[in-house]
C-alpha cells in the first residue's frame, strides 16, 4: 500500500533550492532546511550591505579624482556647494562623471563655485 506523496513533493522542493549545496547540505533533509534558512538570512543581509558598499566605492572615487583638482577641495565641499547651487546629482551619475570624464567633474565644480564667491 502506497502512502501520500505530500510530504515528499515538500522535500524535493527544497532539495531543488539546495541542489548545488555541497555534502550533506545538499542530501539530507533537516540539514537542507538549515542550510535553506541560513542562505536567505545572508541574501537578505547582502543586499543591504552591497548598497552601502557602492555608496563607499562612489564616495572614494568621486574624492579621489576632486582632490586632483586643487589642495583643499574635497568631496564634502563638493558636495556641500551642489546642494547649495540646487544642482541635484546623485552619487553614482557624478562617479561615473569622475571616471569617464575628469574634464567635465571639473568643469561642474568650477560653474558651481564662481556664482558662490
Amino acid at each position: 500500500m502506497r502512502r501520500g506523496y505530500i510530504a515528499r513533493r515538500r522535500r524535493n522542493k527544497i532539495r531543488l533550492f539546495a541542489s548545488s549545496f555541497r555534502g550533506a547540505h545538499s542530501r539530507l533533509t533537516r540539514t537542507i532546511t538549515q542550510e535553506k534558512i541560513r542562505a536567505l538570512i545572508s541574501a537578505h543581509r547582502d543586499r543591504d550591505k552591497k548598497k552601502r558598499d557602492f555608496r563607499r566605492l562612489w564616495i572614494t572615487r568621486i574624492n579621489a579624482v576632486i582632490r586632483n583638482k586643487g589642495v583643499s577641495y574635497s568631496y564634502s565641499k563638493l558636495l556641500n556647494d551642489l546642494y547649495k547651487s540646487q544642482l541635484l546629482l546623485n552619487r553614482k551619475i557624478l562617479a561615473q562623471i569622475a571616471i569617464l570624464n575628469k574634464n567635465c567633474l571639473y568643469m561642474i565644480s568650477n560653474e558651481i563655485l564662481d556664482p558662490l564667491e
